[in-house]
């Protein structure tokens, strides 16, 4: 795996994990103020939510890392 291709996969990762990772924790105000969603979280805490994503994709992407440099799976397309 190539460094642009695996700069790829592993952002594609990141983004799929970020989207599954961003409902964590969330719990929408005790009390809604005007102008805002009812179902916006009061603290939605980003950044540590980013940082999980970047360790959880990490440890993804080493793993599809080993397996594709192994051969186990074979990416490349044969010709005959």
């Amino acid at each position: 795996m190539g460094l642009i291709s695996g700069t790829l996969v592993y952002v594609i990762i990141w983004w799929l994990v970020f989207f599954m990772v961003l409902p964590w924790g969330n719990r929408p105000p005790d009390v809604v103020e005007d102008g805002h969603a009812s179902s916006a979280p009061e603290n939605p805490r980003l950044w540590q939510k980013v940082g999980i994503t970047t360790v959880i994709a990490a440890v993804i992407f080493t793993i599809i890392y080993f397996v594709a440099e192994a051969g186990l799976i074979n990416f490349r397309v044969e010709q005959k």
